[in-house]
């Protein structure tokens, strides 16, 4: 495929691999518990007190089974516990260890330095109009493709 005929979303999926890869060779250089892309991306969408594994699921565009077992893989390694949810009987939350949080924090660390060292090959403007386009409100997704005709009454 010639790189002109790349769409955006492909784009998008070059980076975010960009950015994985580059942070579990960092975070592997350092000694810390090899872990997944998948995993990876599950402690990304983890908040503080806790999430289910449904949610987690959710966020990450996954099955509720592949992030159950992202999941077990990391409560397996010390970063993540299993705790019962204040608000329902039923639930569990999915939460960080001490440990899963310095791996956050250290992971944060890397992050920035793997953004900084994007500005130096990309330039400081272009990583800011970046920034900002990802950060701007896109609205809701489209139901029908936005390329298409309008339904005909």
């Amino acid at each position: 495929m010639h790189p002109a005929d790349r769409n955006l979303p492909q784009l998008l999926g070059d980076a975010r691999r960009w950015f994985d890869e580059a942070l579990l060779a960092a975070l592997a250089e350092t000694g810390a518990s090899h872990v997944s892309p998948t995993q990876l991306g599950l402690f990304s969408v983890l908040d503080e007190d806790g999430t289910t594994v449904s949610e987690l699921a959710r966020r990450m565009g996954v099955t509720r089974q592949t992030a159950h077992q992202a999941v077990h893989g990391l409560v397996h390694l010390g970063l993540l516990e299993q705790a019962p949810d204040p608000a329902s009987a039923r639930r569990r939350l999915i939460r960080r260890t001490p440990q899963g949080r310095r791996a956050h924090q250290q992971a944060d660390l890397v992050l920035r330095g793997l953004e900084e060292t994007l500005a130096e090959r990309i330039g400081r403007d272009a990583v800011a109009a970046l920034r900002a386009a990802l950060e701007a409100p896109w609205g809701p997704a489209p139901t029908r493709d936005p390329q298409a005709a309008p339904p005909r009454p």
